[in-house]
């Protein structure tokens, strides 16, 4: 893996278990590197579909890779509050400037209040007997999940409103700069 560094631009690709890919995302954009950790930041960028359809994000956001944990969390800066997305997902690998991961569709929703929910159950029973998960693996994303929610209650500083606040300055930041290099 090449040396990553603050502003460096990756694309974004999450696969299911079959290895076909599910989503893709045109931007993100390094904030931090950490020894067990990198963070990226995009906003309104396009998301195409596995069928070949696209949206864009609608808020920024503050993306979370660890590189040991089978989960990866994402902090949408929407006008109520911080809301954060967490994928039950393998460890991330970075190829061709590429972000790339295995989604197991399981989800960790935080809400502004704090409370949060697990989401997409029975997906991941559907998806599990479709795809043939093992027991072993199904053991390991039950217990990133478990693993997941107690990182969210001790306060890692991935949910830490102010630290993605932080980030979400810096990143509107290096867009500006990368905006006026453009121009000069």
């Amino acid at each position: 893996m090449k040396n990553i560094c603050i502003g460096d631009k990756y694309q974004i690709q999450c696969y299911k278990h079959n290895g076909k890919i599910h989503r893709a995302w045109d931007e993100a954009i390094v904030l931090d590197v950490q020894k067990d950790y990198i963070v990226f930041g995009n906003n309104k960028t396009k998301v195409t579909e596995a069928q070949g359809t696209y949206w864009k994000t609608k808020e920024p956001a503050v993306m979370y890779f660890k590189k040991n944990s089978w989960y990866n969390v994402i902090a949408q800066m929407k006008k109520d509050g911080v809301y954060y997305y967490c994928n039950i997902a393998t460890p991330f690998i970075i190829e061709d400037n590429t972000i790339k991961y295995i989604d197991y569709d399981l989800d960790l929703r935080v809400f502004p209040s704090k409370e949060y929910k697990v989401l997409d159950r029975l997906e991941y029973d559907y998806h599990r007997k479709l795809m043939g998960y093992s027991d072993d693996l199904d053991k390991v994303i039950k217990n990133a999940l478990t693993e997941l929610i107690d990182e969210y209650s001790k306060g890692n500083i991935m949910f830490d409103d102010n630290k993605n606040k932080e980030y979400c300055s810096l990143y509107f930041k290096l867009k500006e700069e990368e905006k006026n290099s453009n121009f000069s």
